[in-house]
């Protein structure tokens, strides 16, 4: 079983559209072990991130954060120690452009 500790998704997303950042590629798991939300912009804004088990449509239930403030020229560091398996997706939305999305983790194969 080999593990590859590395940047698994960063994405700056499309405003107001749920933005696949990264998916589980088949025959693999992965440990996400810390999402940031970097807001470039010098004012506040908020943001969404979901995890979708096997791809599944977007549901309520997916949201670990929902309209979370997101402070003006600053970064929120979730540590979050997620297990996803494969075809699982971590996605986010976000009302503006100038916020970006980063994960990080290892993926096991």
């Amino acid at each position: 079983m080999a593990v590859n500790y590395k940047v698994l998704g960063q994405l700056n997303p499309t405003a107001n559209a749920l933005t696949t950042v990264y998916t589980v590629p088949a025959a693999t798991q992965a440990v996400i072990s810390t999402v940031t939300v970097c807001n470039q912009a010098n004012v506040a804004t908020t943001f969404r991130l979901a995890v979708q088990p096997a791809n599944a449509a977007i549901n309520a239930k997916h949201y670990v954060n929902y309209d979370t403030n997101l402070p003006a020229n600053d970064t929120v560091a979730l540590t979050l120690g997620l297990t996803l398996g494969n075809t699982d997706v971590i996605s986010a939305n976000v009302p503006t452009s100038t916020v970006s999305v980063s994960v990080f983790g290892s993926e096991i194969s």
